[in-house]
């Protein structure tokens, strides 16, 4: 099985939520760093974005953020990180982040970590990215969307085969070792050819 290297993480820049979310934000982070694996992420200097990258910091990980010019900017970026890499939009920044993972975990977040992972579950459909896809569901919060995707594939929206291109983890610790752990995708499997 191949090693995993580089771990992506999706997460809110909300500094408003409870601190649970953040706290496990920063203990994923830091075990991410313990590991010696490296962190990708948007590059964010705030809520569970920036947990987690202090986190893989304090462990003497790396952390890779990845942020658009516009973000810069604003100033909205960690000023940091081990690296920051500049994208010219969204696009170009979600497309860059999946290139560099090896996994991919989703903390918490609003409506962009769910677009990032909802999106990038649809290129896992399509054999687009193959990599381990990880939903950390800290407080039971993904509960409505997990049970919303069931129900996608109960009304044929989805193939059930597609029930397997996620796990579903609810600690940091457990997210870590399924991203470690899941094998890649079967690049044969299309969206269409399984429904």
């Amino acid at each position: 099985m191949q090693s995993k290297k580089n771990i992506c993480v999706y997460c809110a820049s909300s500094s408003k939520v409870d601190s649970s979310y953040t706290d496990a934000a920063y203990t994923l982070g830091t075990l991410i760093g313990r590991e010696g694996m490296s962190l990708i992420t948007g590059g964010g200097c705030q809520g569970l974005m920036r947990s987690v990258e202090d986190g893989a910091l304090a462990s003497g990980g790396t952390a890779i953020g990845v942020i658009p010019q516009f973000m810069v900017e604003q100033e909205w970026h960690h000023k940091g990180l081990s690296e920051l890499r500049i994208t010219k939009d969204m696009h170009e920044r979600k497309q860059t982040m999946a290139n560099l993972s090896d996994a991919v975990i989703a903390l918490p977040g609003g409506c962009g970590t769910m677009e990032e992972l909802c999106e990038i579950i649809t290129w896992k459909q399509l054999g687009l990215y193959l990599n381990p896809i990880v939903i950390l569901n800290i407080n039971g919060y993904y509960d409505h969307l997990i049970k919303q995707f069931e129900y996608a594939i109960e009304e044929h929206f989805m193939g059930k085969i597609h029930g397997d291109i996620w796990r579903v983890a609810t600690t940091p610790a457990e997210a870590l070792q399924m991203a470690k752990e899941t094998p890649r995708w079967n690049c044969e499997v299309r969206k269409y050819a399984a429904l």
